[in-house]
């Protein structure tokens, strides 16, 4: 630090306050303490949690990266701005992780300091008695007529007793130095280091975890791979080619819904669990298991959750001679609880190439207003309904999704009559497509599973780490630091001389329970040198 040269006052003259100049060293001194203070870790913890909110309002590339294509077509103006700020991939934008490692600097730079100062102060023995106790707000008084070596000594034993380190006793001292609730720091510092492990433990699971999704037809089998996932969300330092294969087929899915009809949750569902087959890697033989809603399966290092349920049409296309242009169970995302439910079929091999866009309707029903519709979710009566349009399927080679129909380089396909074709079919119902262009036949239905399959290494530090913060939080919020301090000395009265005994206790902030702590320990000590003759409380 560089302090400017005072010129010595000339006559007459009063002589000035310089301030002192911080050179280099003194503002980086001051920027450390400033972001190490509780005050900045707290504000960067805002920060981050306010830092992530555009995470939940735009898309990200990293989960749907279609959507987020989408979104920058629809808005040509505003999407590319959003881009450059990094709005599209908040949680890998530098502006996000420099906000992270801002967090775990200032974390670390307020438990280092407070971690050594808390380990000298438990080395420290605590200050000695102050000379006024009675003085201080909260004090108890006895008199005895016990020795004062003897209450020194039981008060040693008392405060010994309520956990309290006390001072080391001096050759003939008649006062007694005790402070307690340490574990109120310890908690406070386990409290900041398990928040700091958790941080790191989720920045871990972000880095080399991932996430991965699949829609599984009933009786399929499915082999982890990047290809054959449907959507995957690596973390920056993931190898997906180096994942560990396994297979896994779904060889029945059970979902049950309430179908009584007076009950109040008519529809609702009752029973949601798949029967499995898996196996750790391919060839190796399969193992039946169970899968349901919050009772994951682990497959070596991989959790295999089961999370929603549909239904997948089997559609078959044929041209005019009656050759197979397309045929297998195309699932279908539903859109309500009856299971309505939109998916699209698109026919490459068609020349002109056919797309086929609607709805599956597990209970059909005629509304006069909406047209076909669905009015309960099991397969009562299941239709599918479709529009059909022909031309470019995949415009300019832009990905999109395989639940949806992009019709801008389509044409609607229109029947005899000039109106455009609306195809409705129950199982194992065949209808001709207008114009010689074959036909679409409904086989069955099938049930599909979506699973999600998710390696988090952080997540066992994670639990661990929030049980101790839990823990530690507790301890800081229960424990109070407190200091007790006992002197002995000698009184008169009319009937002789006594040993008096002055018990105080002394507290940083407010502890509305000091007091009775205080009389405790005062009525313990009076009881046990209860073999003088008369005591006399005195507050």
């Amino acid at each position: 630090m560089a302090v400017e040269e005072q010129t010595p006052p000339q006559a007459g003259e009063r002589p000035g306050v310089v301030q002192p100049r911080l050179g280099p060293v003194g503002w980086l001194r001051w920027g450390w303490r400033q972001l190490t203070s509780m005050r900045t870790a707290l504000a960067l913890l805002l920060l981050l949690a306010v830092a992530a909110v555009p995470g939940s309002i735009w898309p990200q590339r990293g989960v749907d990266p279609v959507r987020v294509n989408q979104y920058l077509r629809d808005n040509p103006e505003l999407g590319p701005w959003l881009d450059r700020l990094g709005m599209f991939d908040v949680y890998a934008s530098p502006w996000f992780a420099a906000i992270y490692l801002l967090l775990m600097v200032s974390l670390v730079g307020c438990i280092i300091p407070r971690t050594r100062q808390h380990w000298q102060g438990m080395r420290t023995p605590p200050p000695e008695t102050p000379r006024r106790l009675h003085r201080l707000p909260t004090h108890h008084r006895t008199t005895t007529e016990a020795t004062p070596e003897e209450a020194v000594a039981v008060a040693r034993a008392v405060l010994r007793r309520h956990r309290f380190r006390l001072r080391p006793a001096e050759p003939g001292a008649r006062d007694v130095a005790a402070e307690g609730g340490y574990l109120r720091e310890t908690g406070n510092l386990v409290f900041h280091i398990s928040l700091l492990g958790v941080i790191v433990s989720v920045a871990v699971g972000h880095l080399w975890g991932w996430r991965a999704e699949v829609i599984l037809p009933e009786g399929q089998q499915f082999t982890s791979s990047v290809a054959a996932y449907d959507t995957v969300q690596p973390g920056p330092l993931v190898d997906m080619n180096a994942i560990e294969p396994f297979t896994l087929r779904l060889d029945e899915l059970d979902v049950r819904f309430e179908s009584d009809t007076d009950n109040a949750q008519f529809g609702s569902p009752r029973l949601f669990e798949a029967r499995v087959s898996t196996a750790p890697a391919p060839g190796e033989p399969e193992v039946g298991d169970r899968l349901a809603v919050n009772d994951p399966l682990s497959l070596r290092r991989t959790s295999v959750f089961l999370l929603g349920n549909g239904y997948a049409p089997i559609v078959t296309v044929r041209d005019a001679a009656g050759e197979v242009l397309f045929s297998d169970a195309v699932p279908f995302l539903p859109q309500d609880d009856n299971y309505t439910s939109t998916g699209a079929v698109k026919v490459a091999g068609a020349d002109p190439e056919i797309g086929f866009y609607g709805a599956f309707l597990p209970t059909v029903r005629f509304d006069p207003e909406l047209g076909p519709t669905s009015d309960f979710p099991d397969l009562a009566n299941p239709a599918l309904a479709l529009g059909v349009y022909e031309g470019d399927l995949f415009p300019e080679g832009v990905p999109q999704s395989v639940y949806a129909l992009d019709v801008s380089g389509m044409d609607p396909v229109y029947d005899d009559a000039g109106e455009q074709v609306q195809i409705l079919l129950s199982p194992g119902q065949t209808e001709a497509l207008p114009g010689g262009r074959g036909t679409v036949t409904l086989e069955g239905v099938l049930r599909w599973g979506g699973l999600v399959m998710r390696y988090d290494p952080g997540r066992l530090p994670v639990l661990v780490f929030s049980v101790t913060a839990m823990a530690g939080l507790v301890a800081m919020l229960a424990v109070r630091r407190r200091r007790l301090y006992v002197r002995v000395g000698d009184s008169a009265d009319e009937s002789g001389r006594h040993t008096e005994i002055t018990v105080a206790g002394l507290v940083k902030g407010t502890d509305p329970g000091l007091q009775d702590l205080v009389d405790r320990v005062s009525e313990e000590i009076r009881d046990r040198l209860q073999g003088a003759t008369s005591t006399k409380d005195e507050r």
